[in-house]
């Protein structure tokens, strides 16, 4: 009769070490500033993620000049890749002093793999209304998940 609980406690101690070993889930940052879209307006990269990380995808904006990203990315395969988030991050004052206006920001999107395979990511900047400028900088990021 006592070995009964000496065996659920074993399982549960194993179960809890193996747990433990798991890789947690790691955060996978890719960047690209206002002078990388200005020496190259159409930008392609790769990037290698885990099942279960989060992918995070800034981007340079400057929402002053009319321009802004799509709130949505467009994503190949979302049974592999799937957006959780899009934000704007206002550019941070210096010291005591605001920053200059103009001065870009960044787009921030925060991407969950959830199995492996590979997708793209797609994200267009423009100017959104009826003849404004389309696709004048495009960003394309290729995420193979293992």
């Amino acid at each position: 009769m006592k070995s009964k609980p000496i065996l659920v406690l074993s399982i549960i101690a194993i179960s809890a070490l193996l747990f433990a070993c798991a890789p947690a889930p790691k955060q996978v940052s890719v960047e690209v500033s206002c002078d990388e879209f200005m020496q190259q307006q159409h930008i392609s990269q790769e990037v290698e993620v885990a099942v279960g990380d989060s992918l995070i995808v800034t981007l340079c904006s400057n929402p002053t000049t009319g321009f802004e990203w799509s709130e949505t990315a467009q994503i190949s395969d979302q049974t592999v890749l799937q957006q959780i988030d899009h934000k704007y991050v206002a550019p941070e004052a210096k010291g005591d002093k605001p920053p200059a206006p103009g001065t870009p920001g960044q787009e921030v999107w925060t991407f969950q793999a959830l199995k492996k395979g590979t997708s793209v990511i797609s994200l267009e900047y423009s100017r959104p209304w009826e003849g404004g400028e389309k696709g004048e900088w495009t960003f394309e990021l290729t995420v193979v998940v293992k």
